[in-house]
């Protein structure tokens, strides 16, 4: 992962709103998040009212962390799919470019297969998103760091100045 803050903007988040809604609908899902690898809620499509949003966001970047150290054991760099399957709820959870963790809870109206097609699709569409935005913050930050140069200030003309 980058050492830069990453900066949303508003065109960025709509469009990753609408991901999330797309996928929402499309896998018959009762609910979709997508967190940081902190534990941020970054977005949701579906009813959330009937669920702690915090909790699980930080429970779920929790699950992934521990999974990479089991992975991370058993030689593997990672494991980039969870799936939790429940009585009445299952969860696939994935991690996306490193960076962000997607994560379906759906229930019998829908199947795991339906799920991970849709999932893989959102998650092309997400990391080109987040490479977008990263591309985005990396090129301010670097235009930032230039600003606070102490050269930045000095011209091509100031210095044919200083040799002449």
């Amino acid at each position: 992962m980058p050492d830069f803050d990453l900066i949303m903007y508003e065109n960025e988040f709509r469009r990753i709103d609408e991901e999330l809604k797309k996928l929402y609908q499309q896998s018959n899902a009762n609910v979709v998040f997508l967190v940081d690898k902190n534990g941020q809620l970054i977005a949701s499509a579906g009813d959330t009212s009937e669920i702690d949003t915090t909790s699980l966001a930080s429970l779920t970047a929790g699950n992934i962390a521990a999974t990479g150290g089991i992975a991370r054991l058993l030689g593997e760099k990672e494991f980039t799919i969870l799936f939790h399957e429940g009585e009445n709820d299952n969860i696939h959870i994935s991690l996306i470019g490193q960076r962000v963790i997607l994560v379906v809870i759906f229930d019998k109206r829908s199947s795991i297969g339906l799920v991970r097609l849709r999932v893989k699709k959102a998650s092309e569409n997400l990391l080109r998103i987040f490479n977008e935005i990263s591309a985005k913050s990396e090129k301010k930050q670097h235009e930032k760091s230039l600003d606070e140069s102490p050269f930045a200030e000095i011209t091509d003309e100031d210095i044919d100045n200083l040799f002449k």
